[in-house]
């Protein structure tokens, strides 16, 4: 009798515990508790404008919990249930973000409101954008972030003056060629976007001046000497799961195509600050940056602090740099508010 008791007790226990993590869990689903939010890798500018953003609402380290994901990988998490919000600088419309949607069938893009945005546009480079409602088939209004621009960088210790004039002239010239959604922004009316603050790639000045534009730049001193000049060069781009790395792809493609005895091999990374940390130490030739790094890293502010770089030199503009802010309907969010 007293064992028969003490097994029946056990399987109430037993129900009692399995009870309370299916409660756990319900709420989790939910979106209850802390949330857990991808603010993009270490060393990139995602994981930057990300605090900037977090800052801007109050967010604190301890109310939520950080995940340092490229997108395609945060897109997966948020996906699959296991990040509740992603935080990306992308082209519009983003191919990842279309993709999200075709698999989980309920994604949210947030807003950000007038006083996070007048917070980001004070204590940086970016500005406000309106994200038109049509961008993609998903939205029912227009979503309210900030923008910066993606911009081409080449180290003045290994890109000479023609290869530059090369490199600047093929981004224009070929964009064509280049099957990315982005590339159509690679226009000759385009092609400075980005450039303010910036010491320009003296090629790079050659090849738009001829082709009629002003450049007011500061321009950037060369040691490298076009004959002793290597063949394999090192492009920095960005995650698998971002735009960079794709797009970055097809330009260095078409690099090997049109330019003489050159080899551009483009590689994964953590994107713009670790592009230009990069190019300084001599690691890296080209380089895929937001424009606001690229400015920090010139001047020795922020992550640049007592070790700027002196040796990028701007190539060229490549696409707008649009903050996109992801969750799933199915999680309950409505903006950042709800985090804290």
């Amino acid at each position: 009798m007293i064992r028969g008791g003490y097994e029946l007790g056990k399987k109430k226990m037993y129900g009692l515990v399995i009870g309370v993590l299916l409660m756990i869990l319900t709420l989790s689903a939910c979106g209850s508790g802390t949330k857990n939010i991808a603010i993009g890798p270490p060393a990139s500018e995602t994981n930057n404008v990300s605090k900037l953003i977090l800052e801007a609402y109050g967010i604190e380290d301890g109310d939520f919990k950080a995940y340092q994901e490229g997108f395609g990988d945060a897109a997966d998490g948020v996906q699959d249930g296991n990040i509740d919000i992603s935080i990306g600088i992308l082209g519009l419309p983003a191919a990842s973000i279309e993709s999200l949607q075709a698999s989980a069938g309920d994604v949210k893009m947030l807003s950000l409101s007038d006083e996070a945005i007048a917070h980001i546009e004070k204590n940086s480079g970016y500005k406000r954008l309106t994200i038109p409602k049509e961008t993609y088939d998903f939205l029912k209004e227009d979503v309210e972030t900030v923008t910066a621009y993606a911009i081409l960088l080449g180290n003045t210790d290994t890109i000479d003056e023609e290869l530059g004039y090369e490199i600047a002239k093929s981004m224009i010239e070929n964009a064509s060629e280049n099957t990315h959604a982005q590339a159509k922004q690679m226009t000759l009316e385009n092609a400075l976007r980005g450039a303010e603050g910036l010491l320009i790639h003296p090629g790079a000045k050659r090849y738009y001046e001829e082709q009629g534009l002003t450049v007011d730049n500061e321009v950037a001193k060369l040691t490298a000497d076009a004959s002793n000049r290597k063949e394999e060069f090192i492009l920095g781009t960005g995650s698998q799961g971002g735009t960079y790395y794709p797009l970055g792809g097809e330009m260095a493609n078409l690099w090997n195509k049109y330019i003489d005895k050159v080899n551009v091999t483009n590689t994964e990374t953590g994107a713009s600050v670790e592009n230009l940390s990069s190019i300084r130490d001599g690691h890296m030739d080209l380089g895929m940056s937001v424009h606001v790094p690229a400015q920090q890293a010139l001047a020795g502010e922020a992550d640049f602090k007592g070790n700027e770089v002196k040796n990028a030199a701007f190539i060229g503009h490549i696409y707008p740099e649009v903050i996109q802010i992801v969750t799933r309907e199915k999680f309950k969010i409505k903006s950042f508010d709800d985090v804290k």
